[in-house]
């Protein structure tokens, strides 16, 4: 069997952007809730979606925030999106999905959690989690574990995931937090481009491992010298923000494979909340 795990955070700001402007009979905006019930529906529709879960970040901040202060905040987001985060939550729990709400955690750090818990039962042959982030990259297992970005319709594997960064899956931390991610705060860092990162990171593996001394360095790597005096000077923050971009794996989630297993919509939330939003009940076989 395949799981699917969603980023319901990615999928509502992708509706909110991809699809047309809407206002509930109430006067609220909801054009992303709208679309992202569209899309799960289609999704549900699918032959092979049968275990599925979703991951929202009911509040943007995290323990995260508190070890670094430059770290992602909800600062600056659209009123009209962060006031439809709550009506996408019960949209995903009304379409029957089992629905994780990350506050202390943040999304990435529950479907990371779930990917590994249900890719280590014997019944499940492939955890899809489905989301662009590059952070997720770093729990791919062969072809046990992908990330599936949905919009492009593509998937990474193994080697996808090295063939697009140059590393190995579980140097994804360190190559974030020597490159950056910047829509995470996170600002690596300088002359530390993704070229010369993933150069040093496919022979070192690890921050840890790259010698202070890049005359010992056994490649050649452009402006070496350059790189390693700021990695001297700045290791401190380059394990801060390594350690920034490595994901939790012990999200304290209840569900059982079994208990993610798809029963169908509840029929009676679904309609009450499509009657909220001023839509048609979508289709879901």
């Amino acid at each position: 069997m395949k799981v699917h795990l969603i980023d319901g955070t990615y999928e509502l700001f992708r509706a909110h952007f991809g699809a047309p402007s809407a206002t509930s009979p109430s006067g609220q905006e909801v054009g992303a809730t709208r679309g992202l019930l569209r899309s799960m529906a289609a999704l549900l529709r699918q032959s092979d979606v049968t275990h599925i879960a979703f991951a929202f970040d009911t509040t943007i901040d995290s323990f995260r925030n508190a070890l670094y202060d430059g770290y992602k905040t909800g600062e600056g987001m659209e009123p009209m999106l962060f006031a439809q985060f709550p009506l996408a939550e019960r949209a995903a729990r009304a379409l029957g999905m089992t629905t994780w709400s990350m506050v202390e955690f943040e999304a990435d750090d529950g479907l990371a959690t779930g990917a590994v818990r249900y890719s280590a039962d014997p019944r499940v042959d492939q955890v899809l989690v489905c989301s662009p982030d590059k952070d997720l990259c770093q729990i791919v297992e062969d072809t046990s574990i992908v990330t599936c970005d949905r919009m492009r319709n593509k998937i990474y594997d193994h080697d996808g995931v090295v063939e697009k960064f140059g590393v190995e899956p579980s140097s994804i931390p360190d190559f974030l937090g020597l490159v950056g991610d910047k829509a995470d705060g996170i600002p690596g860092l300088a002359r530390w481009g993704a070229k010369s990162t993933a150069t040093v990171l496919a022979h070192y593996g690890s921050i840890e491992s790259i010698p202070d001394d890049e005359t010992t360095w056994p490649l050649k790597v452009r402006g070496a010298a350059s790189l390693a005096k700021v990695l001297r000077e700045e290791r401190k923050e380059a394990m801060l923000y390594k350690k920034l971009a490595t994901l939790r794996l012990d999200v304290p989630l209840e569900e059982s494979l079994d208990d993610i297993c798809w029963q169908g919509a509840d029929t009676e939330a679904l309609t009450a909340l499509c009657d909220e939003l001023g839509m048609s009940l979508p289709r879901l076989a």
